[in-house]
């Protein structure tokens, strides 16, 4: 019974055990499906959130990028197109062929020739190392420096890169026959001088971008340069290039210079000569036409070769000429007569008492070389007194000799063919005193170039006019000659001043301190300078400027040559023994070049019974009397009675006339076309017949 009770009561706990088990499943289930019914709800609120969470964030995406695209297809359009053709192909630029420079004959001064360009694609490269070796063996003169430089440019992620410019054509042979990838040619145009250093100053030279960088390759670059071609490399999206297009570019304008090239030769030679033979720094020369301005010839010492003027010095290269100034000396006392002359303040045969041979300002002394007692005025320019320099400036004052050293161009730039010209220095009048004014008188105190006192002499060779200096020619282009007019800045000086003074110039060479630039058979007008040089502030006992200017023949000069020497250290350091004689070589050369008739025939003393009376010949309208007092006011416009009459003397009347003269033979005057009392005009031309006789009659026709 008990075991019965016990094995009930463990059936019941049994039971009562799994009813509560069940009851407790019952409970987790429904506590279970709460919980998934919950979870469930909360599973598709979270959806929700998401879905829509990222509905927004899509659309932010989208406005962004609606955004973006708007900005980068209209704001930043322009510059992403070019960025891409940046990217995608490479513009090089195909420099035009330079136009020829020609002298005045046709012949060839400056020409462009072909020349080889190598250039690599470096994104073709693979091997930039051994490619850069290879194309430096190749190259002529290659260095390590040059190496390196190539291997940087051939490791540049770039679809086009210079390798070297402008080659020999051994040089391109040979890398072309390597055959390497990525490597190619380029055609180029390469400036070539024939002549060297003949004219180098003149006509500059050209960089290797194909750019005038001096002389008249720079001045008329636009002219010559011509219009640039195109050469267009264009790459895939792997930077491969696979096409190119040319432009082919357009020759430029041919310049025909007022050069001689013989006689810019002649120049170079005789003052390259000169320079060394008196052991000098430095000279020029400056060779004229007086009446058109034309530059003949202009040499400067040292030169360059342009065809490699980067091994040149900035010194060799400078065109002293046009660039250097310098205090002129005694050459500057042609301004100063000329001013006294047409301001009549002395007479050319008025004496001028320089006999103490010295003069004072202050504690100031100014010596003459020599001391020669009491000078004519013309013998002052003669024998190049300073002190009857100086006394005849005094006499002119600091306005008046102002006025007419800016009259012959000096204190500006005189050529619109040399724009690096310099304007030289002169003072303003009002600051002037007494010693500045005789400074100036003498040449002192002024500084100047080259070219100008070239031009100013040439202005009292053709008569009292100021001509621009001018370099080129003519401008063909196209077929067409263009030819620049002669352009006259201004009337310096009166024709009858210019005639005077050539006398009283002529006398310097005859008789006075440039007897070295006579030149046999022809007539020579000109004037020594020795110019003491500015040293740190003071006057230098040792070192010197030697010039001359003048021009032949007197009767109608055919041209004007100025030579300077700086600082001659050998022999004399006088320009009448240091510059005249080369004023004669290239004067002599000229001449004969240019085949100039002899003013006079023989160096026999003219014999001829001079005669003092007034007299007339037969038909005759004007009487002897014109002479050389001067013309009166009637006797102007009609050819005057020259017979009887020296050279000299006619020559010093025509110039008064304003008229040109032809003399042939020499002696006295015993014909003259046209006839005396004939009406004539300013700027004609008469031919007069001399002849070499004891005693002439008084009337002949006979030439």
């Amino acid at each position: 019974m008990r075991k019965r009770i016990s094995r009930n009561k463990g059936t019941g706990r049994v039971w009562m055990r799994l009813v509560g088990a069940g009851w407790h499943l019952r409970g987790r289930w429904r506590r279970g499906r709460r919980t998934r019914q919950t979870h469930e709800f909360d599973w598709r609120r979270t959806m929700r959130r998401r879905v829509i969470f990222a509905a927004f964030g899509f659309a932010l995406w989208t406005a962004g990028i609606e955004a973006k695209l708007i900005y980068l297809q209209i704001d930043q359009y322009d510059e992403l197109v070019a960025r891409a053709e940046r990217q995608q192909q490479r513009t090089v630029v195909a420099h035009p062929k330079r136009g020829e420079i020609l002298d005045r004959n046709g012949r060839v001064l400056a020409y462009s020739v072909d020349a080889d360009t190598i250039y690599a694609v470096p994104n073709e490269i693979s091997d930039a190392v051994g490619t850069a070796s290879s194309l430096c063996n190749a190259l002529d003169d290659c260095t390590t420096e040059l190496r390196t430089k190539i291997e940087t440019r051939l490791r540049l992620p770039r679809a086009f890169a210079y390798v070297a410019r402008q080659v020999s054509p051994d040089a391109a042979r040979r890398v072309a026959e390597l055959g390497l990838q990525g490597v190619g040619f380029l055609k180029e145009n390469r400036r070539y001088y024939p002549n060297k250093e003949i004219a180098s100053h003149v006509l500059g030279y050209v960089g290797i971008d194909n750019q005038g960088l001096g002389g008249i390759e720079s001045t008329y670059d636009e002219e010559i340069s011509g219009r640039p071609g195109q050469v267009l490399i264009q790459t895939d999206a792997r930077q491969r290039a696979f096409s190119r297009i040319e432009r082919p570019p357009t020759t430029g304008a041919t310049l025909e210079l007022t050069i001689d090239k013989y006689l810019q030769h002649i120049a170079e030679r005789e003052l390259r000569a000169g320079v060394r033979e008196h052991a000098a720094k430095a000279g020029t020369v400056v060779v004229l036409e007086p009446h058109t301005g034309d530059v003949l010839a202009l040499a400067n010492e040292p030169t360059f070769n342009p065809n490699t003027f980067a091994a040149a010095s900035t010194a060799a290269r400078r065109n002293r000429a046009i660039q250097d100034i310098y205090e002129p000396g005694s050459t500057f006392k042609v301004v100063t007569a000329s001013a006294a002359l047409e301001e009549q303040v002395v007479d050319r045969d008025e004496p001028i008492d320089v006999s103490s041979g010295m003069i004072r300002f202050g504690q100031r002394r100014i010596d003459d070389v020599h001391v020669y007692g009491s000078l004519s005025f013309a013998d002052v320019i003669v024998k190049s007194s300073n002190v009857g320099a100086i006394k005849i400036g005094l006499r002119l004052g600091p306005e008046r000799l102002s006025r007419y050293v800016r009259r012959f161009g000096f204190g500006q730039a005189l050529s619109r063919d040399f724009p690096a010209e310099s304007r030289g220095i002169v003072w303003n009048p009002a600051v002037l005193d007494d010693s500045a004014l005789a400074s100036v008188a003498m040449g002192y105190q002024v500084s100047v170039t080259p070219l100008q006192m070239a031009a100013a002499v040439a202005a009292v060779a053709n008569g009292g006019e100021l001509i621009e200096p001018r370099v080129v020619r003519a401008v063909i282009h196209n077929g067409v000659r263009v030819v620049p007019p002669r352009r006259v800045i201004r009337r310096a000086i009166s024709s009858e001043t210019a005639a005077e003074l050539t006398a009283i110039m002529e006398a310097v060479v005859e008789r006075g301190t440039a007897t070295a630039a006579r030149i046999p058979g022809y007539a020579v007008a000109g004037k020594t300078g020795t110019s003491q040089k500015l040293i740190e502030g003071r006057y230098s006992h040792t070192q010197h400027n030697a010039s001359f200017i003048g021009f032949v023949p007197v009767p109608r000069p055919a041209l004007a040559i100025l030579v300077m020497i700086d600082t001659p250290s050998a022999g004399s350091f006088y320009g009448g023994a240091v510059a005249a004689p080369i004023f004669r070589r290239i004067a002599e050369a000229v001449l004969r070049h240019l085949a100039v008739p002899q003013t006079y025939t023989s160096n026999h003393p003219v014999l001829v019974a001079r005669e003092t009376e007034s007299w007339q010949r037969p038909g005759s309208k004007r009487t002897r009397a014109v002479g050389l007092a001067g013309l009166a006011d009637s006797d102007r416009g009609f050819m005057p009675d020259l017979y009887g009459m020296s050279a000299r003397e006619v020559l010093r009347v025509m110039g008064r006339l304003g008229l040109h003269t032809r003399l042939v033979g020499d002696g006295v005057v015993v014909r003259h076309e046209p006839a005396s009392g004939t009406a004539v005009e300013q700027g004609s031309s008469a031919t007069i017949w001399l002849r070499q006789e004891a005693n002439l009659p008084r009337h002949t026709d006979a030439p």
